[in-house]
């Protein structure tokens, strides 16, 4: 399993988030490699996560390469720094992405808001 299906596994088995506890919207990740496209959609109600593997219209939909969005999941890569290079997309409410890149892991050795997102073992 990859880095990014456990990031959304782990958000789904979480249900609630406080650091969104005052969002509410929808997103869809549209991770593109050639010419297939995985779609991952995160619904946020005042906290609580819910996450589909659906391709359905959201509130801000999310574009980027699936090894950037590893790196995104992994703390290597910033989002907005992704954004602002143009490396990730954007289209849809702005202010989601700002909201749920709190929830995004920092760098390896950062401490702060951000959660460590931990490889579960079996």
């Amino acid at each position: 399993m990859d880095m990014t299906t456990r990031f959304f596994e782990d958000l789904d088995r979480r249900g609630f988030e406080p650091l969104l506890v005052k969002t509410s919207g929808t997103l869809r990740f549209d991770l593109h490699e050639g010419p297939q496209t995985t779609h991952w959609l995160l619904e946020i109600d005042r906290g609580n996560l819910r996450v589909r593997q659906e391709d359905r219209e959201a509130d801000t939909v999310v574009g980027a390469e699936p090894r950037l969005f590893g790196e995104l999941v992994s703390g290597e890569e910033n989002a907005i720094a992704a954004l602002l290079r143009g490396d990730m997309t954007v289209s849809g409410d702005l202010r989601l992405v700002l909201q749920v890149e709190r929830i995004f892991p920092g760098p390896p050795d950062s401490r702060g808001p951000h959660h460590a997102f931990q490889r579960r073992t079996a």
